[in-house]
C-alpha cells in the first residue's frame, strides 16, 4: 500500500509523525500496526465538495503534507534531535519512491510547456518569483496540476 510520512519535532511532546495513504483505514488498525502512542486521524479531503475526485482529494493531502516537508528539522531545544543535512524531509513505502524527472529549458514558456506534457496537461496553478517585488532569492516557479 502506497503511503508517505513526515516526521516533525514538537515543541511541547516530542517527535511525532504526519502519515498520508489513499485509502480509509480503521484507526484502531493503525495504533496496532504502530504500537508507540498516541493516533490521530483527520480526514484532509472531507472539506471538499461533494463528488470532489480523487485529483482534488491528492492535492488536499499533498498541501497538508507539504507543509510539513518545507519545514526545518531542527530541535530548538536539543541540538542531538537535528536531521542530517542533506538528507529529505519524508519517507514512503517501499517501491514508491518518487521518480524524478529532469526538464532544461532556455524560457519559461518552454519549460512550462515541456511539464505540462510530462504530466499530462497545463498546470492548474502557478506562481512565479518574477511577479513578486520583494523576492530576493534566485528565479523560481511552482506548479501545481
Amino acid at each position: 500500500m502506497p503511503y508517505v510520512w513526515v516526521p516533525e519535532w514538537h515543541k511541547n511532546h516530542g517527535l511525532h509523525l504526519h502519515f498520508g495513504v489513499g485509502q480509509f483505514i480503521p484507526r484502531g488498525k493503525i495504533a496496532a500496526a504502530w504500537g508507540r502512542g498516541h493516533v490521530h486521524i483527520k480526514l484532509k479531503s472531507a472539506r471538499l465538495p461533494a463528488g470532489a475526485g480523487s485529483l482534488a482529494q491528492a492535492r488536499a493531502n499533498a498541501g497538508y503534507l507539504s507543509k510539513y516537508v518545507s519545514k526545518t528539522f531542527e530541535a530548538e531545544d536539543d541540538p542531538a534531535k537535528e536531521r542530517p543535512r542533506g538528507l529529505h524531509r519524508f519517507d514512503v513505502a517501499q517501491g514508491f519512491t518518487p521518480k524524478t524527472t529532469r526538464i532544461w529549458a532556455t524560457s519559461r514558456a518552454e519549460l512550462i510547456e515541456f511539464a505540462s506534457g510530462a504530466m499530462g496537461g497545463a498546470p492548474e496553478r502557478m506562481w512565479f518569483s518574477a511577479d513578486e517585488e520583494e523576492w530576493e532569492g534566485p528565479p523560481s516557479l511552482w506548479l501545481q496540476w
